[in-house]
């Protein structure tokens, strides 16, 4: 079960890399689905970001012309002091949820599949990191599976530097290809206590087993390979 380049030729030039993404977390939660005990779900989350872009203010101007005030002196209360046209972030989601039911659908774990979006820009990369923290302090188990080959970051490696911490696994120049595991053994104090699971990428070679955590002390292994190979065969990419 070989990893492909999605990115590059010869894949890329038959295989946009999002065919991939987009079958991806369907096989993961199906792969999941007997692994997981009774009362954990695991559902896919797919949202497309800067992909699609709708200029909102043309539309809105089109279609809607203000009438003027009749409310007198008051309605100015309420002017903004600042109106500006601005791109607010919005990335690509690739992932699937897990959450435990019998706690009232808490999300206990989510593996992100990586994008270029996730990579491309320095503010991008910040975005989701903060997200990856964010998740960690409330223990959800967080994965992280990265097949982008177009962006040399390694966003493990810079969550580290963000927590001025390091990995003796990753070199100086560690590969853009990699899948990680981070768990918080100490949600909700304030000195978090992390364990992570990491392994790099090649192209060529199999896809590992990871560990997702549903607990403290409670993990399942998710076969990544199978998945991946599986929606390869589906989507006829050789």
């Amino acid at each position: 079960m070989p990893l492909r380049d999605h990115f590059r030729g010869p894949v890329f030039a038959q295989h946009s890399w999002d065919e991939l993404h987009g079958m991806w977390p369907g096989e993961i939660v199906r792969a999941l689905f007997p692994l997981l005990p009774t009362g954990y779900q695991a559902k896919p989350k797919i949202h497309l970001g800067s992909s699609f872009e709708i200029d909102v203010g043309a539309y809105e101007l089109d279609l809607f012309v203000p009438e003027p005030s009749t409310k007198g002196p008051l309605s100015t209360q309420f002017a903004p002091t600042l109106t500006i046209d601005a791109e607010l972030s919005d990335q690509d989601e690739y992932a699937v949820r897990i959450y435990d039911e019998a706690r009232g659908r808490r999300l206990v774990a989510t593996v992100e599949i990586l994008s270029p979006s996730n990579k491309d820009r320095p503010e991008s990369r910040e975005l989701f990191l903060g997200k990856v923290q964010s998740l960690l302090r409330e223990g959800v188990s967080v994965s992280i599976v990265d097949l982008v080959t177009t962006r040399r970051s390694n966003l493990y490696a810079e969550l580290l530097s963000d927590l001025d911490r390091a990995d003796p696994i990753l070199t100086d120049d560690p590969s853009p290809t990699y899948t990680v595991t981070l768990r918080n053994r100490r949600p909700g104090e304030a000195k978090a206590r992390l364990d992570t699971w990491y392994r790099p990428l090649a192209i060529g070679d199999p896809l590992p087993e990871i560990p997702i955590w549903l607990s403290t002390n409670e993990p399942v292994l998710l076969p990544l390979g199978t998945c991946y190979e599986e929606s390869c065969r589906l989507l006829h990419i050789v």
